[in-house]
C-alpha cells in the first residue's frame, strides 16, 4: 500500500508566484531604464548563481550587473522596479492553504532565490502564513539542480521521500527530485496540478475529506 502524503515541497516562482527576476523581467527592466539588454544579460549570468546562493547581497549583485557605471536612475528606483515584477498566483496559494488545512500537511518551499528578493516575496504575499519551512538557496547556500538541496529539505522536514509530493515548473528539477524518490508534479496549470494531486490522494473537491474518511 502506498504511503500517505504528509508533506508538500513547493517552488515559489512559477508555482505560488510569478518568477522573481527572470529574463522577461530583465527585458522589461532594460526597456524601462534604457539599458543594453545583451550586456546586462551577460553580466547577470556570470553572477546570479552566486547571488542566489546567498554569497552576494542584492547591492553587490546590482553593482556588478547594472551600476558598474554611472546611471541616470538610482539603486532604489531599480530595486523598486525589480520587486514590483513579483505577482501572486492566487488560485495556487488558495489550493495549498486548503490542502494544508484539510490534510494536515507540512509545507516546505524549495526554491532558488536571492535573499532580499526572497524575503520581500515571503512578506509581501504572506507565504509564511502557510509555509512551515523555507529551504531557499540563499539561506542554505546550495541551489537546484544540486540534489543536496532536496536532501537537506527532507532532513529539515523529517519526512521520508515517499511521503512527499513536490510541485515544480522546471522539468530538470522535477527529474532531480524524482531521482531521490520524491514524487513530483511538473506544474503547467492549476487544473492539471489539481488532477495530479488527486492521484496522490490529495483531492481539492468539496466533500473529499468526508468521503475518504
Amino acid at each position: 500500500m502506498a504511503s500517505p502524503i504528509t508533506t508538500l515541497f513547493l517552488d515559489i516562482g512559477g508555482v505560488l508566484l510569478t518568477n522573481g527576476w527572470d529574463h522577461h523581467a530583465r527585458r522589461r527592466a532594460a526597456t524601462n531604464f534604457k539599458l543594453e539588454l545583451a550586456e546586462m544579460e551577460d553580466r547577470h549570468h556570470l553572477t546570479f548563481d552566486t547571488y542566489e546562493e546567498g554569497k552576494l547581497t542584492l547591492e553587490e549583485y546590482l553593482g556588478r550587473v547594472v551600476f558598474y557605471q554611472k546611471r541616470p536612475f538610482t539603486r532604489a528606483q531599480f530595486r523598486r522596479f525589480m520587486f514590483a515584477q513579483s505577482q501572486p498566483n492566487p488560485k495556487m496559494i488558495a489550493l495549498v492553504r486548503k490542502l494544508k488545512a484539510e490534510y494536515g500537511l507540512r509545507i516546505a518551499v524549495v526554491s532558488n532565490e536571492g535573499r532580499e528578493l526572497n524575503e520581500y516575496r515571503i512578506r509581501k504575499f504572506k507565504l509564511d502564513g502557510f509555509v512551515d519551512s523555507f529551504i531557499s538557496s540563499c539561506f542554505v547556500h546550495v541551489r537546484k539542480p544540486d540534489a543536496d538541496i532536496f536532501r537537506l529539505a527532507l532532513e529539515i522536514v523529517q519526512a521520508p521521500a515517499r511521503q512527499v509530493v513536490y510541485i515544480e515548473n522546471t522539468p530538470m528539477f522535477v527529474q532531480v527530485a524524482e531521482g531521490l524518490g520524491i514524487q513530483s508534479i511538473l506544474h503547467t496549470d492549476y487544473k492539471s496540478t489539481c488532477a495530479k494531486l488527486a492521484s496522490f490522494g490529495l483531492r481539492n473537491d468539496p466533500g473529499a475529506i468526508r468521503e475518504t474518511r
